[in-house]
């Protein structure tokens, strides 16, 4: 997948955030503010973004009308985003507000597009090399380095795949099978592991491990997007645990947000304890995912604890009680967890039999005349399907 994109970079935390109604709070609190200085001091203008930037609006977005300091509007409606490796997130779509939004993300972002996000990952952080997203994703990591994001599309509505070019063609004649820029998405998936110079996907000429590989991987890129990608036979709609194994609220979560303090986890009963509530069957293996770094249901929870905050910022501005709808996302996270936690025997049996089989790799690419990779390849491609405003209204030429 040559063509990458930096994370994008929102220079201000409260622009972004779990709970959609509370981005909406933020906004009027914003734009009802008459004075300049004051709405400067809750804005927190930076070298790439102040109130009277003039910027073009974001790829796909309503134009919106001047400067910020001129803004008396309603709030564009907040999107949904992926933060970090797991947490899906609400993000206000307004280009002034965001030092680098990386408009060739937003452009090829649709309802066709998944986005392989590389993690924070080595020896002292285990866990998944890549993840997967149907949502724009910001590719933050709670530990180590933002990592890369790749779309799988190049254009819009799922055109020109993302891949070095040759490849899909190599492959189905090597395999004797039709492939897909999905297939080796989910190849990807499921085969990737460490290697001397940072993550490796080794290939195979062999059919029915091609096949086995690209199954596991799809369930792995349906369990990633919750459903949105990659759905099966045996696995479609949103990831749900059989009967018995799902998590449900025991008892009812407290009214706050919780603290650090109050998430433990009791293994022997494989309950989650979350202040006076408890959520119940929770798998040590859901609880002990990690991501990027950290563990993912901890770094869930310390984006929705009661932080001290200074009262006059705009992010001190949050949910006055638990939503409804954090449980439900709650439970869906362990649920993905949980069924992420079972294929890891056999991501580690097709990795022994890849071993085993001694698959060439590199070399074979290069003796097939695609690599090295063409540098036009590394670029973004001219997307020219839907006209852009540029600031002030212009024309944008892409």
């Amino acid at each position: 997948m040559p063509w990458s994109v930096a994370p994008p970079r929102l220079g201000r935390g409260w622009v972004a955030g779990p709970d959609a109604a509370a981005l909406r709070g933020r906004w009027n609190a914003l734009v009802r503010s008459e004075d300049e200085a004051e709405r400067a001091a809750l804005f927190g203008p930076s070298r790439s973004r102040t109130l009277h930037s003039a910027v073009a609006p974001l790829p796909g977005m309503p134009a919106h009308g001047g400067p910020l300091a001129q803004e008396r509007g309603g709030c564009p409606e907040p999107v949904r985003i992926l933060h970090g490796p797991f947490d899906q997130q609400w993000l206000i779509p307004d280009h002034r507000l965001i030092d680098a939004a990386r408009p060739q993300l937003w452009r090829v972002s649709d309802a066709h597009q998944t986005h392989l996000v590389e993690t924070a990952h080595d020896h002292r952080h285990p866990g998944p090399l890549f993840t997967f997203t149907a949502l724009l994703p910001d590719g933050q990591a709670p530990v180590g380095r933002s990592g890369r994001i790749r779309p799988l599309y190049r254009r819009p509505g799922g055109r020109e795949p993302n891949l070095l070019p040759g490849l899909l063609d190599h492959l189905a004649v090597r395999l004797g099978v039709p492939v897909t820029a999905e297939d080796v998405l989910a190849w990807t998936a499921a085969a990737a592991r460490p290697g001397p110079q940072g993550r490796m996907v080794p290939l195979t000429a062999d059919p029915g491990l091609w096949r086995r590989g690209v199954d596991l991987g799809r369930r792995v890129v349906w369990l990633h997007t919750r459903g949105a990608r990659c759905a099966g036979e045996q696995y479609e709609g949103r990831p749900r645990l059989p009967g018995g194994h799902r998590p449900y609220v025991r008892a009812p979560l407290p009214a706050a947000a919780p603290t650090a303090e109050e998430l433990v986890h009791d293994a022997e009963e494989r309950a989650l304890h979350v202040g006076e509530g408890r959520v119940a069957p929770v798998a040590p293996e859901a609880w002990e995912y990690e991501a990027g770094g950290a563990g993912v249901l901890e770094a869930w929870f310390a984006q929705r604890s009661v932080a001290p905050v200074d009262a006059g910022r705009l992010d001190a501005l949050r949910p006055g009680s638990w939503p409804q709808a954090w449980t439900s996302e709650l439970l869906e996270l362990i649920t993905v967890l949980t069924l992420l936690a079972e294929l890891r025997e056999e991501q580690r049996d097709l990795a022994r039999s890849l071993e085993s089989a001694g698959e060439p790799g590199r070399a074979a690419l290069e003796g097939a005349g695609l690599l090295p990779v063409p540098p036009a390849s590394r670029l973004p491609a001219s997307v020219l399907d839907v006209p852009e405003e540029g600031p002030n209204g212009q024309l944008a030429l892409l």
